[in-house]
């Protein structure tokens, strides 16, 4: 098994999961945004890693000889796009196209190609739950990327299949600049005695999926043969407003006296995202395990032991209306 982005916050969970199935992981990353120590567990069980970019492919394409399975997670975030949309553009869409290339050459004996899309490329909901034949109509530079890489993806010859997470979290989770994501963002301002900073009235939705459950799927893609050249949607299946996620970490952070303080709605944000998650039942069996508040307990307990003194993370949260 070959992983690209396996230093991030997903990719480093899913390599957890792999090597803890025995399996015998690369991971491939540039640490760009990744962290080499993110992987020391996994390190620890016998993943290799190795460090190189996937729009570089032949730094360490040569691994790709004995790789029977290649799971493609390297990506440039969301709010990178409104600053530089080209190098979002770059390495989502043409680093994609890179990553199958170097898949059609070296991989001779590859069996599956499982690209990690994005429910970005549905934009905002137009009917929920949202299935796979939803329409695609990205509102970002980020989604039209991903949605390329897609297109890429199932127009090669090879073995593959699209999984589309919807908003992962848990630990490892982004705090900092523009891959800070919403519930590490909320979790250290609230850690610090200040106000959550919603952008928008908050009646915005996603459909938050613990990153155990959102690494279990994609193991179970990897190895299902009915996903073959499928689009397949990986959520819990539950809507959860902005609004909800800061009045539920102000209670499990033990901040009553905090209250959401809201700001102008970010540029082209998504109103809603809600998945039917039917056909991955259906084809993979898999079913989200933790729902918001389980999961949100998992995740403060994770914060809490790993960033005791949350005051050192505050000035690496970054809160542009971007």
């Amino acid at each position: 098994m070959l992983v690209t982005g396996a230093a991030g916050f997903i990719g480093s969970n899913l390599c957890d999961a792999l090597v803890a199935s025995g399996a015998r992981v690369i991971g491939v990353d540039d640490l760009s945004v990744g962290k080499r120590e993110n992987l020391k567990e996994a390190e620890s069980a016998g993943l290799e890693f190795v460090q190189g970019s996937i729009l570089e492919p032949e730094s360490w394409s040569a691994h790709l000889r004995s790789a029977t399975r290649v799971i493609h997670m390297a990506v440039a975030c969301l709010r990178r796009c409104f600053q530089n949309p080209m190098t979002v553009h770059h390495i989502n869409a043409t680093g994609t196209l890179a990553v199958l290339e170097a898949c059609r050459q070296h991989a001779p004996n590859l069996q599956r190609f499982v690209y990690c899309s994005s429910s970005e490329v549905y934009g905002t909901a137009l009917q929920a739950p949202m299935d796979e034949n939803h329409p695609l109509k990205p509102t970002t530079v980020y989604g039209a990327s991903k949605l390329a890489g897609e297109i890429y993806t199932l127009a090669s010859d090879l073995p593959v299949t699209v999984a589309r997470p919807f908003n992962t979290y848990g630990p490892r989770e982004h705090h900092q600049g523009a891959s800070g994501e919403v519930i590490p963002r909320f979790a250290v301002r609230i850690s610090n005695g200040l106000a959550p900073l919603i952008f928008g009235d908050g009646s915005q939705t996603r459909d938050f999926t613990h990153v155990s459950d959102t690494a279990r799927a994609l193991m179970l893609i990897s190895a299902n043969d009915q996903a073959l050249g499928r689009s397949i949607n990986l959520a819990r299946g539950q809507e959860v407003s902005i609004a909800r996620i800061a009045e539920l970490l102000i209670e499990k952070l033990g901040r009553p006296d905090l209250k959401p303080e809201y700001r102008g709605a970010r540029p082209q944000d998504v109103d809603r995202h809600y998945a039917a998650t039917g056909l991955a039942r259906e084809l993979l069996g898999f079913e989200a395990r933790l729902d918001i508040e389980a999961g949100l307990d998992q995740y403060v307990d994770w914060f809490q032991r790993t960033h005791p003194e949350a005051s050192r993370l505050l000035e690496e949260v970054q809160e542009q209306n971007w």
